[in-house]
């Protein structure tokens, strides 16, 4: 029984207790089918914003939705409200400061339909598709688009907030490769962070609003750099090989954390500013199997926080600091969904 899920049915709620995942305590599960991914809070810790290609919500590929904390607690049948046009394909959402507005990337100026992925295991190896068409929109709640952020050839996309609500970091190809930008809230003072080749993607701002964590990848090899420029140029990434990566927020003093090998992503902050929430697949066998881990800042004490599943990422601190939301396709009953989950945080 020591890797056991117990499940106790409390109303419409259901309360997940793993018996190995000491950090997290009252564990419940928001979303019930499809995959359910980057679920971020709103500044007051009462929304997520997320994205969803559930089919049974009419998807037919990722779409971004606005989901009560509270409500999804109390009802699995809850129905989130949908942010995005329906159209095209979205990505990386992210609440504005004033609660009011989501930003969000999407391809649907490029047109209506889902944009095709191609085959994303060529080569044999995993990849993630680069769609050019991406654009960053920002909607109200009721799913209106006040504001286009960006407008340049090229991918833009996997933009964050900072806490002090003043900045915009993002991820774009506009200057020939995959690098970390910032910009003012309202889209002025483009600045170019990151500037090595590889692939810079993924950032979140410390607590402070000081620093940015990232994931990248960093080719060598004349072999690595070739199938980096390769895929690229067919708007590819291998996310196989990745390490978390720390900065000023003016792109200054970059410092490499992990150095674990394999596919390290998807870091924020702990709300101390100190440590490194991750996912990564360093112990994996088969190179499959993700679990949540909490690293220094300076490279130290790497501390596994999951255990349950094969997949577990997207962790993010409510702005208390005293939840924590990621994805997880535990308790899927051995479909291929991935869900939304909530805890309480225990140091």
């Amino acid at each position: 029984m020591k890797n056991s899920i117990l499940v106790i049915i409390l109303g419409f709620s259901q309360l997940l207790s793993a018996q190995n995942e000491n950090h997290l305590l009252n564990l419940k599960q928001l979303t019930f089918g499809g995959d359910n991914a980057e679920a971020y809070f709103s500044f007051d810790g009462k929304n997520l914003s997320f994205q969803s290609n559930y089919k049974k919500w009419g998807l037919s590929c990722d779409q971004i939705f606005m989901m009560n904390i509270a409500d999804a607690e109390k009802d699995t049948l809850y129905k989130p409200a949908e942010i995005s046009t329906g159209k095209g394909r979205t990505t990386c959402s992210y609440f504005l400061p004033d609660g009011k507005h989501i930003l969000y990337a999407s391809t649907h100026k490029a047109g209506d339909k889902c944009p095709e992925t191609g085959d994303l295991r060529k080569g044999g190896k995993y990849l993630w598709p680069i769609f050019d068409s991406y654009d960053i929109f920002i909607a109200d709640l009721n799913g209106n688009i006040t504001k286009q952020l960006t407008d340049s050839p090229g991918y833009d996309a996997e933009a964050t907030v900072s806490p002090k609500g003043d900045k915009i970091v993002f991820t774009s190809t506009r200057s020939g490769d995959l690098e970390l930008w910032t910009m003012n809230i309202d889209g002025t003072n483009l600045k170019q962070i990151t500037h090595e080749l590889g692939y810079d993607g993924g950032a979140f701002f410390s607590p402070d609003g000081s620093k940015l964590v990232f994931r990248a990848s960093r080719p060598k090899t004349e072999a690595e750099i070739k199938e980096y420029k390769d895929f690229y140029a067919q708007g590819l990434v291998a996310p196989v090989a990745m390490e978390i990566f720390v900065c000023n927020v003016d792109g200054t003093d970059i410092k490499q954390v992990t150095h674990l090998g394999k596919a390290n992503w998807a870091p924020f902050y702990h709300p101390s500013g100190k440590k490194i929430i991750f996912s990564s697949n360093c112990k994996a066998v088969n190179g499959f199997n993700f679990q949540l881990y909490m690293i220094n800042e300076d490279g130290t004490g790497l501390e596994q926080i999951t255990d349950q599943s094969i997949f577990n990422a997207f962790a993010m601190f409510s702005p208390d600091g005293k939840r924590l939301v990621f994805s997880s396709n535990r308790h899927n009953y051995g479909t291929t969904d991935t869900n939304v989950f909530i805890a309480d945080w225990k140091e």
